[in-house]
C-alpha cells in the first residue's frame, strides 16, 4: 500500500475532476479525462455480477463519449435537470501494469429537475477504474460505473 501513496492524490483528483465537470455542467469536459482509446461504461450490478454483457452505457474510446455527449447537447428531448455527486472510499486496489492502477470509489448521485426543483436520488453504487498516470496527467484507461439498483427510474441522458 505504501507504494501506491505518492499516487493517491493525482488519483482523487481526477475522480473528482471528472465529478466537477458533470455537477457544474462541463460534461465535454470529462473527455479530456480519458485515454483516446479508453472505454467508459454504466451497469447495473445485476448484470455485472452474473457476468452479463448489457450495459446502459459503452463507449468504446473517446470519440462515442464525445458522440453521446454531442448527441445529448443537440438532439436529446428532455427535461433539464442536473447531478450532484458525492464520492467516497476511494482506493488503490493493485498496479497490473507499471504505472497502471486499479481504482474502487463509491458513489451517489442525486437529480435535481431544474423546473420543479425535485430532488431524489438518481444512482448509488461503485466505480471500477483502471488510471493511467503514464504520461504528464493521469487519465481513465477504463471507467466502470456499477449502479446498485436493477433499473433507471428514467433516461439516462447525462453521464455519470
Amino acid at each position: 500500500m505504501i507504494a501506491f501513496e505518492q499516487h493517491y492524490k493525482a488519483i482523487e483528483q481526477l475522480i473528482y475532476s471528472w465529478a466537477r465537470a458533470i455537477d457544474e455542467d462541463r460534461v465535454e469536459d470529462i473527455a479530456q479525462h480519458m485515454e483516446d482509446t479508453g472505454r467508459y461504461r454504466v451497469k447495473s450490478r445485476f448484470n455485472h455480477d452474473r457476468g452479463l454483457p448489457l450495459a446502459v452505457i459503452d463507449c468504446k474510446g473517446v470519440a462515442q463519449l464525445r458522440d453521446r455527449i454531442l448527441s445529448m447537447r443537440k438532439a436529446n428531448v428532455y427535461q433539464p435537470h442536473h447531478y450532484r455527486h458525492m464520492i467516497s472510499g476511494i482506493q488503490i486496489l493493485s498496479e497490473p501494469e507499471p504505472m497502471v492502477f486499479e481504482v474502487r470509489s463509491n458513489f451517489l448521485i442525486t437529480r435535481t429537475m431544474d423546473l420543479s426543483g425535485d430532488m431524489k436520488i438518481f444512482a448509488s453504487g461503485q466505480t471500477q477504474d483502471l488510471i493511467s498516470l503514464k504520461d504528464q496527467a493521469p487519465l481513465f484507461k477504463d471507467r466502470l460505473f456499477l449502479f446498485d439498483s436493477r433499473v433507471i427510474e428514467t433516461l439516462m441522458i447525462i453521464p455519470l
